[in-house]
């Protein structure tokens, strides 16, 4: 009984323990949902020929009933490649994944099973769902160092439960955007926060964190916001070369040159790959993007086929989605400003005069920079894309999971769980809807 009734004393097997029952009761939501929905998509996918070898039947079902909506789309892509121009809106970083770990499974000797990429997804978002729940109690232990294991503990929490809900289970890349984003914060803050003078260990960590952040851009495109950080970082060297140029400052300066670098190829790989295909070497009509300055695949397709662009979705007909979206935009404003003027090396370790010491300031940093990241996505999501997906990529941003865990141990017990109560309500509601291929997904 102690997972449940004194978490914090084992705080991974509590969390571990929430994992396993929240994601259980998901899937029998998953499972006993009704009916095919308006879409028949999912069923001619997995009965594609009669020859070909089935999944058991209960795998089938469930994979059916989780590959919905754009998950189609990453399971398909996955099988046999980027066929059709609209699919690169769709992460190639992780559809690759899938098809690697699929190739895998039949050099092992697993039979070629027809959905067996789908099968595949759902098992990479689970695993990477609850490797994201231990990534954010780390990360909030690296940054709030001096406050309780209570707050970390229920910062992870809060990422179970998220509002994305099936989403972070089904063949979506949104659960490996985030671990590899919580993944390459960790990283970076350990590169800033803790150990002292910088060291080349530190500047290597500076490094993979932009690895990270890279491979999370491949998956979602948002995840190259995850870059400020390492922005942020480089023009602060820059500024310290005023007193004079040193070794480690060079050094540092290279280490968030080269982490940016990983983060801008994680982006434009992709565009390069797609360039080759559709504006290289082609005996056919160039494509319209092909000729543009910067000639971006996922620009175009999210302009030409999803008609995303600024107020393009501020329309009458979606003001029931501005709606579905508000509680999410409104925790994520108020969680980022609150960071943004939230005083976290006051309450971090001082040094002998009374000042915030150099760790302080630098997780101060971090969490100010991380909340501007997040104030960034409200305002592109708001005014550029379909505001209800702010439901399922916010999954990648941490700021709101400690402002709730901080607000509830701060007394502010009634704002958070009116929110908490809001995530559970509208995860189980979507997960309905979802697995019957119905809307709101």
């Amino acid at each position: 009984m102690q997972p449940w009734t004194r978490p914090q004393d084992s705080p991974i097997r509590s969390l571990a323990a929430l994992f396993v029952a929240w994601k259980t009761l998901l899937l029998l939501l998953a499972v006993c949902s009704p009916g095919l929905g308006y879409d028949t998509s999912t069923s001619l996918f997995y009965t594609e020929s009669k020859q070909a070898i089935q999944l058991p039947l209960v795998l089938r079902y469930l994979v059916g009933k989780l590959t919905r909506w754009d998950g189609i789309y990453f399971v398909q892509s996955s099988r046999r490649g980027y066929l059709f121009e609209q699919e690169w809106a769709f992460g190639w970083g992780f559809t690759r994944v899938i098809a690697l770990c699929s190739q895998v499974l039949r050099k092992c000797g697993v039979a070629n099973y027809v959905g067996v990429e789908g099968l595949v997804a759902i098992c990479i978002a689970h695993l990477s769902h609850l490797l994201s729940v231990l990534a954010v109690f780390d990360l909030t232990r690296a940054l709030f160092f001096n406050y309780s294991v209570t707050i970390a503990f229920k910062a992870a929490a809060f990422h179970i439960i998220s509002p994305a809900g099936l989403f972070l289970s089904s063949p979506y890349a949104e659960s490996s955007c985030a671990l590899l984003s919580f993944a390459g914060c960790l990283l970076f803050t350990k590169s800033i926060v803790h150990g002292g003078p910088k060291t080349g260990t530190h500047d290597l960590l500076v490094v993979l964190a932009g690895i990270c952040f890279g491979i999370a851009t491949t998956f979602r495109s948002n995840g190259i916001l995850n870059g400020l950080l390492l922005l942020e970082e480089a023009f602060r060297t820059l500024l310290a070369l005023r007193d004079g140029i040193q070794f480690g400052v060079m050094r540092r300066l290279l280490a968030t040159g080269l982490g940016g670098m990983c983060v801008g190829a994680g982006f434009l790989i992709p565009q390069y790959i797609a360039y080759s295909e559709y504006c290289e070497g082609t005996d056919t009509d160039v494509r319209p993007w092909c000729q543009r300055f910067i000639p971006s695949i996922y620009t175009f397709v999210q302009d030409y086929y999803w008609n995303c662009g600024f107020l393009r979705y501020w329309t009458v007909s979606n003001l029931p989605l501005f709606l579905l979206a508000t509680p999410m935009f409104y925790i994520l404003t108020k969680s980022g400003s609150w960071a943004l003027s939230f005083k976290l090396s006051q309450r971090q370790e001082k040094t002998d005069k009374g000042q915030p010491n150099e760790e302080g300031r630098a997780a101060q940093q971090v969490l100010q920079n991380l909340a501007f990241t997040q104030l960034a996505l409200v305002a592109l999501t708001l005014s550029t894309a379909h505001v209800q997906i702010i439901t399922r990529i916010s999954s990648a941003f941490p700021v709101w999971l400690w402002y709730g865990a901080i607000a509830s141990q701060d007394g502010k017990n009634t704002l958070v769980g009116g929110f908490v109560r809001f995530m559970v309500i509208y995860a189980l509601v979507q997960g309905g809807l979802y697995a019957s291929f119905l809307p709101p997904a």
